[in-house]
C-alpha cells in the first residue's frame, strides 16, 4: 500500500492563479444525481457488506426502488423548474434495468457519468485486469445507451483502489480518446478543479463533489433534519459566491433519488435551488462543461504555479 495516492502536491488555497468562468460567474453551479442500481442480494465481497442487515435487505432494496419509480420524477421536475441539467453519477446497470430514466434524461441532455455497474459491487478485492475490465464495461455502456462518450468517474460506493484514476483515464482514451476519461469525482480535498498527476502523464483533473453537501450523507449519516440541510446548503453557497469574486469556485450539490425527493424533504432542496439560481452571476452547468472549461483555460497555469510553490523533494 502506497504512503499517498501521489496524484496531487499540496498547494494551498491563497494566491493561486485566477479562474474566471462564462459570462464571468463567480460560482460553477451543478447538481449530480446518483442514479443507482442495488442488487437484491449481490455477490459477497469479504472486504465490504454489500447491506448493513442480513440479506436479502428487502427495506434498503425497496427504498432505492421507491427512488427510481418516484424520487426520481420529483427531483427531475425541480431541475427542470430551475434550467439545470442534472450530471448523472449512474450505475451503468440501470441502462437494462431501467431504460425508462436514462431517456427522461437523454431528452433534458443531461450528462451522463459512470458510477460502476451495480453500488453494491465494489472495487475493494480487484486485480488490475478486473478493474479496468469493469471501468470499460461501463464507458462502454454509456456510449451504447446514450451516444456519450465517459468524461467523469465516481467509484461504485465509493470504492477505490490506488489505480482506479490511472485506469479510467487509460481506458477513456483507449475507447474515445480526448473527449473520455479525464475528471474524477473520487477526491474531496479542494473548492476548484486541480490538476492530477497520472501515471500516463495525460491531463486529468480531479472535479469538486461535496460530501458534506451529498444529501446521503447529511441525512443517513449526520442525521440532520431538511430545515437545516437548506441553512447549510445555503451558507454553503454564501462562502463559495463571496470567494468566486476572487477567482472562480464550484459547487456540487450530489443527490440521491431516495434521500432528497422524499416528500417531506423535497422542499428544501427546492428551496436552495431557488436561492442559488436567483443569483445571476452563477453558471449552471455539467460536470463535463466545467472540467473541459478548466482544461482548456486553467489547467496549465495551475500547474506552472504547482511546480513554483513545490518545494524541491516535491518538485515533479
Amino acid at each position: 500500500m502506497k504512503e499517498t495516492l501521489g496524484a496531487y502536491d499540496y498547494w494551498p488555497y491563497e494566491n493561486r492563479p485566477k479562474i474566471t468562468w462564462p459570462g464571468g460567474a463567480r460560482v460553477a453551479f451543478w447538481v449530480a444525481p446518483n442514479i443507482e442500481y442495488y442488487e437484491l442480494d449481490p455477490p459477497q465481497n469479504p472486504q465490504r457488506k454489500p447491506w448493513p442487515t442480513p440479506h436479502p435487505s428487502v427495506p434498503g432494496y425497496s427504498i432505492r426502488d421507491y427512488g427510481n419509480r418516484v424520487g426520481h420524477q420529483r427531483q427531475m421536475a425541480l431541475l427542470d423548474k430551475y434550467g439545470i441539467r442534472g450530471s448523472v453519477s449512474l450505475s451503468v446497470a440501470l441502462c437494462e434495468h431501467h431504460p425508462e430514466i436514462i431517456e427522461m434524461c437523454r431528452e433534458r441532455d443531461w450528462e451522463f457519468f459512470s458510477h460502476g455497474i451495480y453500488n453494491t459491487r465494489y472495487t475493494y478485492g480487484m486485480s488490475e485486469a478486473q478493474e479496468r475490465e469493469m471501468i470499460r464495461d461501463s464507458i462502454e455502456t454509456i456510449h451504447r445507451h446514450t451516444g456519450q462518450k465517459c468524461a467523469g468517474y465516481l467509484a461504485p460506493a465509493l470504492s477505490h483502489s490506488e489505480r482506479t484514476l490511472d485506469l479510467f483515464a487509460e481506458v477513456g482514451r483507449e475507447l474515445f480518446g480526448d473527449e473520455a476519461g479525464f475528471y474524477t469525482c473520487d477526491l474531496f480535498h479542494d473548492d476548484q478543479p486541480t490538476p492530477i498527476r497520472l501515471r500516463s502523464g495525460r491531463r486529468f483533473v480531479s472535479m469538486p463533489y461535496s460530501l458534506e453537501m451529498n444529501d446521503t450523507i447529511v441525512y443517513a449519516v449526520n442525521k440532520v433534519e431538511p430545515r437545516h440541510y437548506l441553512t447549510m446548503l445555503k451558507r454553503h453557497f454564501d462562502r463559495l459566491y463571496a470567494e468566486g469574486a476572487e477567482s472562480g469556485t464550484v459547487m456540487c450539490i450530489p443527490t440521491h433519488n431516495y434521500q432528497v425527493s422524499c416528500p417531506h424533504r423535497i422542499k428544501a432542496f427546492e428551496e436552495a435551488l431557488e436561492y442559488i439560481t436567483g443569483h445571476s452571476d452563477v453558471w449552471l452547468a455539467t460536470g463535463r462543461e466545467i472540467a473541459s472549461h478548466y482544461l482548456a483555460h486553467h489547467y496549465d497555469d495551475a500547474l506552472r504555479d504547482i511546480d513554483a510553490r513545490a518545494v524541491p523533494a516535491r518538485r515533479r
